[in-house]
């Protein structure tokens, strides 16, 4: 699994993305510490019926940053002028991790800028020590002390089908600028709660997603989440963690292909 650049555009405000494709608009937004290239293995597939717009989270990337004390409905105000900017809406939008909960604030601030909506690995409502642990990792980052190794550790198992997929995410961490990393570690550390009670409102066709033995994006939240939406399907995969794009690319291009095609309750024949 190579890492391959890929060429960005930029909107008006700075915000940095990979175009590719044809069709209705989906955007891709990956998790923290990320950028778009995280997104390879389904670029390759989805571009061939869909317009993929695939994001650098600000301060990430190429994109410009946010303020220093932004906070998650920040990053949902970002999203949502993206797409006036571009004139995407309604699209379709898809998230990883901190990219799903931006996802989901807009689902619900916005929706007439959402067609349909997938959650990958997303967190609700941390128990207390989970939300104790993240902010006191939020802590040491905005401190400087930052340790790539630990994330990789959750975020992958030890099998060696795994090891090109860690080292690609390894390569993209080490490239994040610190500044932009630590101001969207804080969001995401505070984000959980956000929008939680809201999900009931969200009445696009939605997917949620994450891997069976994710410790953080956990299959339970997963299933409460789907459980609150009434067009919703929830996935949850076997063997794998919380980089499921790519560490089992086939199922979830396959499950992404099969929301993209779900019906709207106002689509017409």
């Amino acid at each position: 699994m190579m890492l391959t650049i890929l060429p960005r555009s930029k909107t008006r405000s700075g915000a940095a993305y990979h175009e590719c494709g044809s069709g209705e608009p989906l955007i891709l937004l990956h998790g923290v510490g990320l950028r778009a290239e995280v997104w390879q293995p389904q670029l390759d597939v989805l571009s061939d019926r869909w317009r993929i717009f695939a994001v650098d989270l600000p301060g990430h990337g190429q994109s410009k940053p946010l303020g220093k004390s932004a906070d998650l409905e920040d990053y949902v105000s970002w999203l949502e002028q993206f797409i006036r900017d571009l004139k995407l809406g309604p699209a379709n939008i898809a998230g990883h991790s901190l990219g799903a909960l931006i996802a989901l604030g807009v689902t619900v601030s916005a929706p007439t800028l959402v067609r349909r909506v997938a959650l990958l690995n997303a967190v609700h409502r941390r128990s207390r020590q989970a939300s104790l642990d993240i902010a006191d990792r939020a802590r040491q980052i905005s401190s400087g002390r930052i340790n790539h190794e630990e994330p990789l550790k959750r975020w992958f198992t030890s099998l060696p089908k795994e090891n090109a997929a860690r080292k690609l995410t390894a390569s993209l961490l080490s490239s994040v600028d610190p500044r932009g990393y630590a101001t969207a570690y804080s969001a995401f550390a505070r984000g959980d709660s956000i929008y939680a009670d809201r999900l009931s409102e969200i009445s696009c066709p939605a997917l949620f997603l994450t891997g069976e033995d994710d410790p953080n994006s956990t299959p339970e939240m997963t299933r409460f989440m789907a459980s609150c939406v009434v067009d919703s399907v929830c996935v949850v995969v076997a063997g794998h963690r919380h980089m499921l794009g790519l560490t089992a690319p086939g199922l979830v291009n396959e499950a992404l292909v099969s929301w993209l095609e779900r019906k709207r309750q106002d689509d017409t024949e």
